[in-house]
Parts: structure tokens; sequence; C-alpha cells
């Protein structure tokens, strides 16, 4: 999906309506979404191919433009011109949102369209160190197109991380990792709230009951994260000394994660890092990537407080 922004000033009301007037001082566009994850991992140094749907609009042309900047290769991204291009259109005011305008379509994809994908994808699966879905609840993964993509994914031995969207988590079965936040998680697992650890044990058993997933990974805010397994849940504190602003953690973690794994770390020492990435991240302003080199100077500004 674009993140389309519109910065102008508003000095008066329309005497159309009571709203105000705002004149136009500049735009721009960013990807956005999945799109988060894919910079995060090539700020990292990670190759990237990058599949999905967009329309067959101005849009869409724009984002695969934005991607193709970023050194990502786009062939497994397929134009679908019975929808839009997800575009989420914020106008600000100053430093307020004064209104978000979002276009898209949200329905599932067609059987044409994911047979297309799974045709496409599966010489890259087989390619890849590592496959993430970072599910938006779009209408791309739906449950037969996650489940055979999945499929495809452990016949090759590659391991499946999944940031996951909406209440329907049995279509994730057979993934290494799932990582939900807290909130995500009480909503899939139908609990009011998550706020001990019994909590989060009991939830977690429902979703790996669903699922069979390998690993839980919850991300809890100012508290860190949790790596809950069917026997075992283990808490990794917050790294962060500033927030400012925690749009886009997530899919630093995510990220961070997959990366981590994919070069040979355990799933423990994964998660520590994308702790540190998470946060370098949550220092900025607006979505943001963080380098290497970065998330060593954190580990040993960390070290050197301790």
């Amino acid at each position: 999906m674009i993140d389309h922004y519109i910065y102008g000033s508003a000095n008066r009301l329309s005497p159309e309506a009571p709203v105000p007037i705002v004149n136009v001082k500049n735009e721009s566009s960013t990807l956005g979404g999945g799109g988060n994850v894919v910079q995060n991992l090539v700020a990292l140094g990670a190759a990237v191919t990058v599949a999905g749907v967009t329309g067959g609009d101005a849009a869409g042309a724009r984002l695969i433009e934005i991607l193709k900047n970023e050194g990502v290769k786009t062939n497994v991204i397929i134009q679908d011109k019975s929808r839009h291009t997800t575009v989420k259109t914020r106008v600000l005011v100053g430093s307020h949102q004064l209104v978000r305008i979002d276009r898209e379509i949200i329905l599932p994809i067609t059987k044409d369209i994911e047979d297309t994908l799974i045709d496409r994808l599966t010489g890259y699966v087989s390619h890849s160190d590592i496959i993430i879905f970072s599910d938006y609840n779009k209408g791309l993964f739906s449950p037969s197109f996650t489940q055979r993509l999945i499929a495809i994914a452990n016949n090759h031995g590659k391991k499946v991380v999944i940031d996951p969207k909406g209440l329907n988590y049995e279509k994730y079965k057979g993934a290494f990792i799932i990582k939900p936040n807290r909130k995500e998680l009480a909503e899939a697992a139908k609990t009011e709230k998550l706020i001990s650890q019994s909590d989060l044990e009991n939830a977690a058993k429902i979703i790996f009951e669903q699922t069979n997933a390998i690993y839980l990974i919850v991300t809890l805010s100012e508290e860190g994260m949790a790596i809950i397994t069917s026997t075992e849940i283990k808490f990794l504190a917050v790294k962060a000394t500033e927030v400012f602003d925690v749009t886009g953690a997530g899919d630093t973690v995510i990220s961070a994660i997959a990366y981590f794994l994919a070069t040979g770390f355990s799933v423990e020492e994964a998660c520590e890092l994308a702790n540190h990435a998470a946060a370098i991240v949550i220092r900025h302003i607006g979505s943001a990537t963080t380098t290497i080199e970065e998330i060593i100077r954190d580990m040993e500004g960390s070290t050197f407080a301790q």
C-alpha cells in the first residue's frame, strides 16, 4: 500500500460546510503496510523479493517505482485491474492530522490471482532463506492462499514468519513464528485482556491449538516482548530509553527477527536483536528503519549502562 501525505495550512472555515479549508503546500508518497517491512529488511542488508497485489492504477505504478528504487525485486507483484491499490491519504495541518482518506478494496483475491501468485512464488520460495507474511487484512492472505504458500515453504524447508491480522489464525497453521501484539493476541484468542503471565499463556495455548506454530512472539509495548512455545515463556525487557513514536515498530521487529534468523541466529538471539532495533526506531517520529551498525552501538550502550 501507499502512504500519501498532504501538508498544508488552514486559516478559515469553508462557507459550504463547517470544515476547515486546507491550502496545500506539499505532498509526498511512501511505502505503507508491508512496504515498511521491505524497507527495514533492505536497511539491514537483506536481498528482498516482494510479492503481492496492486490495482491497475497510477498508485500501483508509483508503488512499483518506489520498490525498484529500493533495489527490491518486484517480479511477483500481480496487477489486478478490478481492485484499487490501497492508498491511505493523510491531510496534515502543522503537526495535526486533520483527516485520513482510504482508497482500498479488501475482498479476498480471486482464484485466478491466487493461482498466478503461487505459480510465480514457488521458485522464489525455494531460493529464499526465510519467508515473511506481512498481513494487513486487505484481502491478499485469504485462507486458501495462506495455507498453500505455507505448505510450499514447509515442503522446501523454509521457515515462515508471520505478522498476523484479523481473528482467523487457523489460516496460519504450520507457520514457524506468529508475531501478534498483546491486543491482537487477546482478540484472536477471544480473551478480554492479557495482563498476567498466566493470561498470556492461556491465550497462547488457544493459538497453538489452532496453528501448531512453533513460536508465538508477543510484543508488549513498554513491557518488551514475550517468546512463547508450547512448554515455556520467556520475557525480554524493553530496551528503549526514549519513546517518541511507536509507528512501524512492529514492522521493524518482524523484519529484524526474520533477518537474524536467516543469518543463523537462534530465535532468542534474533528477538534480543529485534528488541534493540525497535528501541532505535521508536526514538524517531514516523516509520523508521535501522542498520546493523546502529543495533551494535545500541547493544554496546546498553551493556555499558548496565
